[in-house]
């Protein structure tokens, strides 16, 4: 229940409105969140790099509305590939399609992506990030046009494993050997498309990472749970796998101890690195996953 309601909360203008003009609530949020500006975020990834972990940008913002928000939008991306090259970090940009313009104009939102795509000088991976149930659908579909008819292969996609559906996507990427980011799911999704039970969501979990390790192309096995980091390395070891075929991935700020371990064990990892002003919903998110951070947040905002 206490998942739900924040999870709903994240959809809030007037508590969005009340956290961005609250110092403790940012400061907090800045837990989870690289800072509010592109010079905090690249610092953030030096870090990162110093201790053998990689990172991947993502500029926080969503649902944008007009065409203007999605130009500037993909413009900051394109700028953040630049960044990532001058500065010499080891990271790759993860971006979500409605802030690229999914909600206004797909042949739009469909450019501003290519755009960043075609920064291949850069030499850099593009992960569409995915969202809520409601644009899976839609997300994939755009991605199939990057990748069928652009011709772009530096592009890959995240799925969810507490969507019954997944087990078909994955099944897809793998024949087009596209790269996946597997995640559980961070949305608040009916019985209709997704499993309730948590059980239930971590046993596909290891289902697709199973599939994704035999079939898959690199992918990227995003969790924090220890039982299903120990599940892949022991699928792994019993298989003969390669360790460097694929990568563990964590959210900034949380397990930061066991993201060293993994990498002093010989496991690529990398970093899930937000950044930017538009870090409420987000920030709801991950209090959703961390029940326990939910006193000081309230408290926090009972003192405004």
């Amino acid at each position: 229940m206490l998942r739900q309601t924040f999870l709903s909360l994240s959809n809030s203008r007037e508590l969005k409105d009340v956290a961005l003009q609250n110092s403790l609530a940012r400061k907090f949020a800045l837990r989870f969140v690289a800072g509010e500006s592109l010079d905090q975020a690249v610092n953030a990834i030096v870090d990162l790099n110093k201790n053998g972990i990689m990172a991947t940008f993502d500029q926080l913002g969503e649902n944008v509305h007009t065409p203007e928000a999605a130009v500037a939008a993909a413009d900051s991306y394109v700028k953040i590939l630049d960044r990532i090259k001058s500065a010499r970090i080891n990271s790759n940009v993860s971006l979500k399609l409605t802030q690229m313009g999914l909600d206004v104009d797909e042949d739009l939102c469909l450019e501003n992506v290519s755009r960043i795509c075609r920064a291949r000088e850069l030499d850099n991976f593009v992960r569409i990030d995915m969202e809520s149930s409601a644009y899976t659908d839609r997300t994939l579909a755009l991605f199939r046009r990057l990748w069928n008819d652009k011709g772009y292969r530096n592009v890959g996609v995240v799925l969810q494993a507490y969507l019954y559906r997944t087990e078909e996507d994955v099944r897809e990427m793998n024949a087009l050997g596209a790269r996946v980011r597997l995640c559980k799911g961070a949305y608040n999704e009916p019985p209709e498309v997704a499993f309730p039970r948590k059980a239930d969501v971590d046993a596909n979990y290891a289902k697709l990472v199973r599939l994704l390790l035999k079939e898959g192309n690199y992918p990227g096995l995003a969790t924090h749970d220890e039982r299903l980091i120990e599940y892949t390395k022991r699928f792994v070891a019993r298989t003969g796998m390669n360790a460097r075929k694929f990568e563990f991935q964590m959210l900034f700020g949380i397990r930061r101890e066991l993201q060293g371990e993994l990498v002093r064990q010989g496991y690529n990892m990398r970093v899930y690195v937000p950044y930017g002003q538009e870090w409420y919903p987000y920030f709801m998110r991950r209090l959703a996953e961390r029940p326990a951070n939910v006193v000081f947040f309230v408290g926090s905002m009972v003192r405004r």
